[in-house]
């Protein structure tokens, strides 16, 4: 029997488990945006990478922000223009505790970064040269995109483009915004206050 890791569940479960009962609102709007909502409480897998300017980041450091972790490729037609909606995003809402970060599919970083520099993207874009991100999270197409709320919980996932400019995509994500900001967890085995 084939194992599956634990981005691969992520995935799994996301596609077998509605948002619960208390969240209607937010389950209507992952509804009409075709979004895949998570059960509450599931998280997403942490990630380590390095940004096109040699600088380290992972999911952990985002805590207490609304992310949307998007995987994309240079070569993905659709990619292009959703990465353009997202910087608008990013310009718009960046202040607010919305991080947008990319994922890029295996490319060298000299491409992606001439790519992003060309695109004018200034949110991180993370390099993921062997795919160790993308298997943790189970992408299988592009753009993958997953939306994870303030305190870590994973919230929805999208495969495929979505129109993140649209009056629902804004709505969903002020709505995570407006979450009171989680306080960061402590490690395993650390006294509680």
């Amino acid at each position: 029997m084939k194992r599956v890791t634990g981005g691969a569940l992520l995935l799994l479960q996301a596609l077998a488990s509605p948002v619960d009962a208390g969240a209607a609102n937010l389950s209507s709007l992952l509804s009409a945006l075709d979004l895949g909502g998570y059960a509450r409480g599931e998280r997403p897998p942490d990630f380590a990478g390095l940004t096109t300017h040699g600088a380290a980041l992972t999911l952990a450091e985002l805590h207490g922000k609304v992310v949307l972790l998007t995987f994309w490729a240079t070569w993905c037609p659709p990619c292009g223009p959703e990465l353009k909606v997202l910087e608008s995003l990013h310009r718009e809402l960046g202040a607010q505790d919305l991080a947008i970060v990319a994922v890029n599919a295996s490319e060298s970083m000299p491409v992606v970064r001439e790519h992003s520099r060309a695109q004018g993207l200034t949110f991180p874009i993370l390099v993921d040269p062997r795919g160790d991100i993308h298997r943790a999270y189970g992408v299988l197409g592009l753009p993958t995109t997953f939306v994870i709320g303030r305190d870590g919980h994973a919230v929805a996932r999208a495969i495929g483009a979505r129109d993140w400019a649209a009056a629902r995509s804004r709505e969903l994500l002020r709505a995570l915004l407006r979450e009171e900001p989680a306080r960061p967890r402590a490690p395993a085995g650390a006294p509680r206050p």
